[in-house]
Formats: structure tokens, C-alpha cells, sequence
């Protein structure tokens, strides 16, 4: 074809755009800030040599079930663990609720909440492609599957209204819950946590489960950087693209495009974007932010439940009272001392990660946006809480306030990791109301970032969704991702 496609960011979703656009015949070459490459999905030696922590995010419930990385291969190109617990919470005097990828068994571990449990997540679980198809898209479509979107959207609904708390009746089962939906850092109840939550409950008893890399969350990039390369695509790293106007992207009269992974706040540096949607992306809402903690450990946490013990994803808050307290006081602009805390201690099960005998683990809590609290003692806290003697286990860490991410990733406004506010209007304003809402109404100007359709995860979709547009806008290709990865 000979046309040019510059892609701005290489987080998964810029990757996966910069994969499609190459195998379809364009000159791709992609820049990103960071001295590496990966975006969300890097993974470095953060604090002592030898330690293998996860830069952003960790755990990918959503990848493995993506349509574009599933196309893509991405099971058969990366290691992939799948825990037999997919997440866990504890509760004080040792208990815990535990979501062990076999329902059944969360379910007899739930006591009188278990046949709840089963009611409200096998319908899901067991059509998780169906799930994934309704909220992997653009929500203005009629639905594919709609007996599957029904059953979704009721149970967003009863959850995220103000009677949602009581569906379950035992501290275990609230709390099973309540760590799950508490993912969205928006306010509780809220429809917006809902319907993430029931998401990634559904993941959480189907396939893999909450799988993610062996190796770190760095070999999802790597599996894309290989597939671009190997497609004449190219890589320039520490190239800050603070205005459009930088960037000498090529001839939108050609044909010529330019990928945004990155906030929609970039559009407002070009001299020529109408007014209308200038607006539009003013208005576009940013949510609270996270505060991580990586911390290098000389042997394994010591949680007072051995099932803790054996999930490598743990929410850290006690009741689900505790949780929603924890999200509120971040919605009103405040910490909670006993914040709720979402925990990744991936040498579990992937010895690569910490030399023999020594683990690392990941946390973050939620902050108001551009907070510099740092979130260290917090987190600490809360583990002690759960796990008596871990601070004597400590022999390196490292923080990332909320101010320091959005220094990070100029596409984490405030310190956001999810694009954008969760909540139900952003979720069909995403950053504007559109059929088609990664075109711009800049001349060969897309948007592939989390602030596009389907949001927030590491799926890649928002990458593919964007390149489809390519395709279909300058080439005039009708292309799923099945048929782009037999080209």
C-alpha cells in the first residue's frame, strides 16, 4: 500500500492497532515516552536485582478470553499460569472468601451464600463468550447474544442499587463480592462497579481463570513487539509526544494515519479540532487514582490462611462494609486508614520472579487523583492485618504515588489507570457519543487508548477497534480479527 502509521504509546492497546495496521501492509512505526517498551504491561527489576515486579498492571483475566488475542495466539506465544484459586479475601480470625476457579467449590466454601453465589455467576461464567462480546464492543449495537445481555444487565443492576449490599447474607460471601467490584475505584453500590465486577467474577470460574504471564506481564508485549517486527514494523523509545504538532506522521491525503494510545487530552493540543469536539473531550470525566508499593520479600507472606497463601491475587480490606467504606472516602476526596488494597503475589506460582526462596509482591490502593500520598504504610498495615510478621519479611520496596504515575504516563490523568471515570455514561461516552468513537474528526486521526470502547483491561481490543476503523475508513477492508491473523 505504501502507507504510513505512526502509533503513539506502546501499551497493549497501541501494540495491538501497530500489529494490525503492519500485517495489512503499512509502514508502522511506533513511539512511546518510556525508555521501554510494553506501556501497562512492562515488568523490571523495581527494586533489588533479580526481582521481577510488574511495572503496571499484573493479572489479566481478560486476555486470554480477548477476541484480537485470541486471534493473535497470545496463549500459545506467552507461558501462561492459571491459578486454582482466582482471587481471595481475608477476613480476621483467619478466615477467608475465596474464589477458587472451580464454582462449585467457591460455593461449598460459602456456606448459605453459596447457592447465591451460583446464581448470580454461572449464567455468566458458563457463556463468558457471550459476555465478552457485549461488553468488548461498542454498547450502541443491538446485542448478539441477548438472552446472556439481559441476564448481565439485570444483575448489574439489583448489585449496583442501594439494596445490592444484601443480596448475600454471610460476612464471607459480601466480602467475595465486594473485593471484586471495588476493582472500578468508583464509589459503592454503584452500576458502574457492577458491571466490572460481575466481568471479571464470570473470568474468574471459566477457562484459565485470573491467569497471567509467566515471566511478568512484560511477555504480552514482547509477543507484540515480536509479531510487529517480524511485519517491517518499527520502535523508537524516549520520544515525548506532547503536541501533535511534534509529530511528522505523513499525508492523511495518502492515506497516511496517526494512532492515539494515549488520554484524548492530546487531541486538545491540534490547532484545528472542531469546537464541538473540543468540548466533548473537556467534559470527558477522569476518575480517582492508584498508589502502588512493590515490595522485594526474603520468603513468602505469612497470611494466617493457607488459602491466601496458595492465590497469587489477594483483596486486602476485611468486610465488604470495609471495602465500600474504603471506595466512598476515595469518592469524597479522602484515604481511609485501612484502605482496601488490591494485592498480586505472582511468586506463587512463578518461581522466575524473586530468586530462590524469596518473593515479590504488588499492591495499590486507591487515592483521590494527583494525590502524593505514599502508600507504603498503608499497605503494610493492612498485610499485618492478615498476615502477622510480614514487615520483618521486608528488605526492599519501592512506591509510585498517584502524582508520580501521572508523571509516569502523561496518559494517567490525575494517576488514573482505567482512561476514564467508571461509570455507566462513560461507558457509552467513551470519550464521545459515536458510532464509531476511535475516529477523530482530525484527518486520519484515531484513538486506540482505554478511553475508547471497550475501556479499560489488557484485551487489546481498543488497539483493534481503532485499526478496523483504519481499515474500513481508508481502505475500505471489512476485517475481523480471525481473518487479519490469516494474512
Amino acid at each position: 500500500m505504501g502507507r504510513r502509521a505512526t502509533v503513539v504509546g506502546s501499551g497493549p492497546n497501541g501494540l495491538a492497532a501497530a500489529v494490525a495496521l503492519a500485517r495489512t501492509g503499512y509502514d508502522v512505526h511506533v513511539v512511546e515516552a518510556a525508555d521501554s517498551l510494553g506501556g501497562g504491561v512492562r515488568t523490571a527489576e523495581l527494586t533489588l536485582p533479580g526481582f521481577q515486579h510488574d511495572v503496571c498492571s499484573a493479572v489479566h483475566p481478560a486476555a486470554l478470553s480477548s477476541p484480537f488475542f485470541r486471534a493473535f495466539g497470545l496463549a500459545e506465544k506467552v507461558p501462561w499460569i492459571s491459578p486454582d484459586i482466582s482471587y481471595a479475601q481475608p477476613l480476621d480470625d483467619g478466615r477467608a472468601a475465596v474464589a477458587w476457579r472451580d464454582l462449585d467449590r467457591t460455593a461449598e466454601g460459602l456456606g448459605a451464600d453459596g447457592d447465591v453465589w451460583r446464581a448470580v455467576v454461572r449464567p455468566l461464567s458458563s457463556h463468558l463468550d457471550a459476555v465478552v462480546d457485549f461488553t468488548g464492543a461498542q454498547l450502541l449495537r443491538m446485542p448478539r447474544h441477548p438472552l446472556t445481555t439481559a441476564r448481565f444487565g439485570l444483575r448489574t443492576l439489583q448489585l449496583g442499587s442501594p439494596w445490592g449490599p444484601r443480596t448475600f447474607r454471610t460476612e464471607e460471601g459480601a466480602a467475595l463480592l465486594s473485593g471484586v467490584l471495588a476493582h472500578a475505584n468508583t464509589a459503592l453500590p454503584s452500576v458502574g462497579a457492577a458491571a466490572s465486577g460481575l466481568f471479571l467474577a464470570a473470568h474468574g470460574h471459566a477457562g484459565a481463570g485470573w491467569a497471567y504471564p509467566r515471566g511478568g506481564a512484560q511477555r504480552i508485549a514482547d509477543a507484540l513487539i515480536d509479531d510487529l517486527r517480524a511485519h517491517g514494523g518499527t520502535t523508537a523509545t524516549d520520544t515525548h509526544v506532547a503536541r501533535l504538532a511534534d509529530l511528522d506522521w505523513g499525508d492523511p491525503r495518502r492515506g497516511d494515519v496517526l494512532v492515539l494510545d494515549t488520554s484524548p487530552k492530546l487531541l486538545l493540543t491540534a490547532a484545528d479540532l472542531p469546537a464541538r469536539y473540543a468540548a466533548a473531550i473537556r467534559r470527558y470525566r477522569y476518575g480517582p487514582a492508584a498508589a502502588k508499593v512493590d515490595l522485594a520479600l526474603d520468603g513468602p507472606v505469612p497470611w494466617q490462611n493457607p488459602d491466601v497463601a496458595a492465590s497469587p491475587t489477594v483483596h486486602l480490606a476485611g468486610t465488604a462494609a470495609e471495602v465500600a467504606a474504603s471506595e466512598n472516602a476515595v469518592a469524597r476526596g479522602r484515604v481511609s486508614d485501612r484502605p482496601y488494597v488490591l494485592t498480586v503475589q505472582p511468586s506463587v506460582l512463578d518461581p522466575t520472579r524473586a530468586p530462590e526462596g524469596s518473593q515479590t509482591l504488588w499492591a495499590y490502593i486507591h487515592v483521590p487523583a494527583g494525590s502524593a500520598i505514599d502508600p507504603t504504610e498503608r499497605v503494610l498495615r493492612q498485610l499485618e492485618r492478615f498476615a502477622p510478621g510480614v514487615r520483618e519479611r521486608v528488605i526492599a520496596s519501592r512506591a509510585m504515588t498517584a502524582a508520580d504515575r501521572a508523571s509516569f504516563n502523561p496518559a494517567d490523568i490525575g494517576g488514573d489507570i482505567l482512561g476514564g471515570a467508571f461509570t455507566v455514561l462513560q461507558a457509552i461516552r467513551r470519550p464521545v457519543i459515536s458510532a464509531a468513537p476511535w475516529r477523530t474528526p482530525l484527518p486520519g486521526v484515531y484513538l486506540a487508548s482505554a478511553a475508547t470502547p471497550p475501556g479499560p483491561g489488557v484485551t487489546g481490543m481498543p488497539g483493534w477497534y481503532a485499526a478496523r476503523q483504519v481499515l474500513r475508513d481508508v481502505d475500505d477492508l471489512r476485517l475481523e480479527p480471525a481473518d487479519l491473523f490469516r494474512m
